[in-house]
């Protein structure tokens, strides 16, 4: 994955994840950032490996589509 579509990636990330309740946020850094559950959000998404990015946003975008 290209540097121009990983930084798209994690900017939806964030935006989709910005919309979501806090109790959604903790669930997600759990799953990506398990051993340090007090970084922010958005630290979660920058050191989040390309590979899980794809998978990522599915989750985030299903998430929101939960919320509507």
């Amino acid at each position: 994955m290209n540097n121009q579509i990983q930084d798209f990636a994690r900017q939806t990330l964030k935006d989709g994840l910005s919309q979501l309740p806090e109790d959604w946020q903790l669930m997600f850094k759990r799953m990506y950032s398990h051993e340090n559950l007090e970084a922010s959000i958005n630290d979660v998404v920058d050191s989040m490996p390309e590979d899980k990015l794809d998978w990522a946003m599915q989750q985030v975008e299903r998430s929101l589509a939960k919320q509507a």
